[in-house]
């Protein structure tokens, strides 16, 4: 079995990427592919489901091709994906309803007014973990049955099926055999009792959403099913089982070798996310952080606080194809070394709201202290500080809740490669940031997953000397300069809040 390889199948927000991994966790292969983001109206976004799944499965052949490798060569197949995003579809037809409403969709954000209004927020957090946002994927399903002509009919037939987008990709790669998903991606729909891990027929009620179009929830770890042979080009006769699934984050937790409680992980990808594995204990939050179900590799469920900051590289995104500040976001460590700071500049990018520890969901981007003298370094500086301080406001979160001072922060995704960031991430929060020789963790978590569950790795020990190699960024600034910075960061975040309240 060590002589195949693992294929772990990424979906992000932005594009599908396969990585394929050998036994000793090397990326041997891998492949991208960027696909639409669609924006019907201000604060809405959906992706088509059916580009997403082709745009899935091309990466995965071309990353095959790449490597020179035949489809006998692939001991399993791991998926992690964007979490929250909501795709129904039809299943006698196989075809979606509705494009996949994305997780960053505020369409929303009136219902969730309404469902706190209605003195349902204790419940949904006390049962899901969960505090109540537009994020998660119970109103997106409400709206979809809601506003797609015949939904609810064809529901009441028990025509439609409800996945995120693991479950998606799996339906499609079995040619609707599997109709499952993960307890990790079952945590954050807003529908999923944490404790007892079933749909919670309370909050099934509340969102008038059937039962009978809810997947099958597993551990992360575990086999859901086998590729349709129909998948594979001349219909290859061979048997590859999906055996690993997780959302992105709990993924990038797994394949940080976050095993014990206390271990923490902050992923800088189109949104940052930072993890805290808090073991068998689901602790509540006190500090506007959730309580989510990490992923396993076995029957035991542990658990993670979480904190979700919406923008993080969406950010760099928008200085690039928006302001057209840069061409390419690996010019943004020069420009930001290339002066000695802000100039006093802050930007609060919070484009679609703001998360933990806020959770505002009507604010939106400001920037504040520009002057006749403020140069585009400067924009690019002010906003990779600015993913630097909402990990900071998170974490210091996290810290209350846990009793747990955090001395280590493991790193991962596209921007925990710039070191101007990394080493000011340091500065800020006063602690070790350990940044993996491998950062494409979340790939590497879902491949760890499915490995383990064939064992092709033998534990968890193995997996451990697999991620030893870190680079390592430690404190470098005064008290006195990092307060000054701090004080200086929560008055404009204070000031956003109050423009999206005099709205």
């Amino acid at each position: 079995m060590h002589n195949k390889y693992i294929v772990s199948l990424d979906q992000g927000t932005t594009s599908s990427r396969c990585i394929i991994f050998d036994h000793n966790a090397r990326i041997i292969s891998s492949a991208q592919l960027e696909f639409s983001q669609i924006f019907p109206k201000a604060g809405w976004i959906e992706h088509n489901p059916d580009e997403i799944f082709s745009s899935q499965l091309n990466v995965m052949f071309q990353a095959l091709a790449n490597a020179k490798l035949s489809y006998e060569d692939i001991a399993a197949i791991g998926i992690t994906n964007q979490r929250e995003t909501t795709v129904i579809w039809d299943k006698e037809t196989g075809r979606p309803i509705y494009n996949a409403i994305v997780w960053q969709c505020r369409r929303t954000s009136k219902r969730i007014n309404e469902i706190v209004s209605e003195g349902l927020g204790s419940y949904i957090q006390e049962t899901t973990g969960l505090i109540p946002d537009a994020y998660f994927s119970a109103t997106k399903i409400e709206w979809i049955l809601d506003n797609v002509d015949g939904a609810r009919e064809l529901a009441e037939q028990g025509r439609l099926l409800f996945g995120t987008i693991d479950t998606w990709l799996m339906w499609k790669l079995s040619n609707g055999t599997i109709h499952a998903t993960d307890y990790t991606n079952a945590s954050r729909t807003m529908l999923f009792n944490i404790h007892t891990l079933e749909w919670d027929k309370t909050l099934l009620e509340t969102f008038n959403i059937p039962r009978e179009i809810l997947p099958k929830v597993q551990p992360s770890g575990s086999l859901f099913g086998y590729v349709d042979s129909s998948i594979f080009i001349n219909n290859a006769d061979v048997k590859i089982p999906i055996c690993g699934v997780a959302g992105d984050q709990q993924s990038a937790l797994f394949g940080q070798c976050c095993f014990l409680s206390g271990m923490a992980k902050n992923t800088y990808g189109t949104g940052c996310f930072l993890l805290m594995n808090t073991g068998h204990k689901a602790i509540k939050s006190k500090n506007g952080l959730i309580t989510t179900i990490a992923a396993t590799s076995d029957d035991n469920i542990d658990y993670a606080l979480e904190g979700s900051v919406f923008i993080a590289g969406a950010a760099i995104k928008w200085l690039r194809d928006e302001l057209r500040i840069i061409d390419n976001p690996a010019e943004t460590e020069a420009l930001a070394n290339s002066v000695k700071d802000t100039c006093g500049m802050v930007i609060v990018p919070s484009f679609t709201g703001m998360g933990a520890p806020y959770w505002n969901q009507d604010a939106r981007g400001t920037v504040f202290g520009l002057t006749r003298g403020t140069s585009k370094a400067h924009f690019v500086r002010a906003t990779l500080e600015s993913l630097a301080y909402q990990t900071y406001d998170v974490i210091t979160a996290m810290e209350k809740d846990s009793g747990i001072t955090l001395s280590n922060l493991h790193v991962d995704g596209g921007a925990s490669n710039n070191n101007f960031l990394m080493q000011f991430q340091s500065d800020i929060l006063d602690a070790v940031v350990s940044r993996p020789s491998n950062t494409e963790t979340t790939a590497l978590g879902a491949a760890f997953l499915a490995g383990l569950n064939i064992g092709y790795w033998k534990d968890k020990a193995e997996l451990i000397n697999l991620q030893n190699n870190s680079t390592t960024f430690t404190p470098n600034d005064t008290k006195e300069h990092v307060d000054k910075l701090l004080k200086h960061w929560h008055k404009a975040v204070k000031a956003s809040i109050a423009w999206a309240d005099d709205k």
